[in-house]
């Protein structure tokens, strides 16, 4: 291996070294931030995100509320839940949980949640805001990738940025904010005829897609920077196991930097909702703040 990993879980934790302060400043103010975690039916999939949110929360010092809806709950139902959460000045920011039932289009919740305090950043709005390099609420792993990235010694502008994947809540917003960056972004999909003659080219490859395995070293330039966003559990000679999308043992001997999975781009991800949590309840203060100034 000749590749540097880059430790997503060190990062992370300076990270909420920081969002703990300004969430200590809030709560002397009485706004101490506070997640509400919203899941539907059968969480067993999704019960290790709540509860490495909920730990990183605690660590953050905010307060974090998980709750569970029966699968029969109707999507007006809960439209009208997030609506009630909209309008409590006691919660900043609201987290919709995947896997949803089938009857339940996570996208129209999504568009349910208040702009304001849309922490993971999935509104049309919040993704909209990237292409005017406004990074508000920006969408968690997309960002946490890019922060990722700004934490090496290389100078973003100009840099050759392939992304592989244009999913609207990380490929195309990686390859928006990398472009406000001032890199020169090619985006790979599943239409692209040659992704490796693209890839071989970059200086930096973010890979996003769901198939482990799908880059391989032969695709890198040599001392080049892999972002592996992938999330795949597989079956091993050990058991399950969690992979990238990246081949990583002859990714890291081609790549000069590279990030584990699990251990990479996972940990900033929580860490960067933190941050969300504690930026969405500064804004809404100043919201509140405006409100009340101008009606007086």
């Amino acid at each position: 291996m000749t590749a540097t990993l880059i430790d997503g879980k060190a990062i992370a934790k300076h990270m909420i070294g920081k969002v703990a302060q300004e969430a200590a400043a809030l709560a002397a103010k009485g706004w101490e931030p506070r997640l509400v975690s919203i899941s539907v039916g059968d969480v067993a999939s999704a019960e290790l995100y709540v509860r490495n949110q909920r730990k990183q929360a605690e660590a953050a010092g905010v307060a974090f509320d998980a709750r569970n809806y029966p699968e029969t709950i109707s999507l007006e139902q809960l439209t009208g839940v997030l609506h009630g959460l909209n309008a409590d000045p006691r919660v900043n920011g609201i987290i919709i949980q995947r896997p949803l039932p089938s009857h339940i289009p996570v996208k129209a919740l999504q568009k349910a949640v208040h702009p304001l305090k849309d922490v993971e950043g999935m509104h049309p709005s919040s993704i909209g805001n990237i292409v005017y390099n406004d990074l508000a609420l920006g969408p968690c792993t997309a960002v946490a990738a890019v922060e990722l990235l700004k934490t090496l010694p290389l100078k973003i502008e100009g840099l050759d940025v392939c992304v592989i994947g244009h999913s609207e809540i990380v490929g195309k917003p990686i390859a928006f904010l990398m472009m406000g960056l001032g890199a020169t972004v090619t985006v790979c999909h599943h239409q692209t005829r040659n992704v490796a003659i693209h890839s071989r080219q970059a200086d930096a490859v973010f890979v996003a897609v769901g198939k482990p395995g799908l880059v391989t070293g032969d695709m890198l330039k040599p001392g080049s920077v892999l972002i592996d966003i992938g999330i795949n559990r597989i079956e091993g000679s050990s058991g399950a196991q969690t992979v990238g999308d990246a081949d990583f043992e002859s990714c890291s001997e081609v790549a000069g930097w590279i990030t584990p999975v699990p251990g990479g781009v996972g940990p900033v991800t929580v860490a960067m909702l933190m941050k969300n949590a504690v930026l969405a309840t500064q804004m809404q203060l100043d919201h509140y703040r405006t409100s009340f100034a101008a009606a007086s």
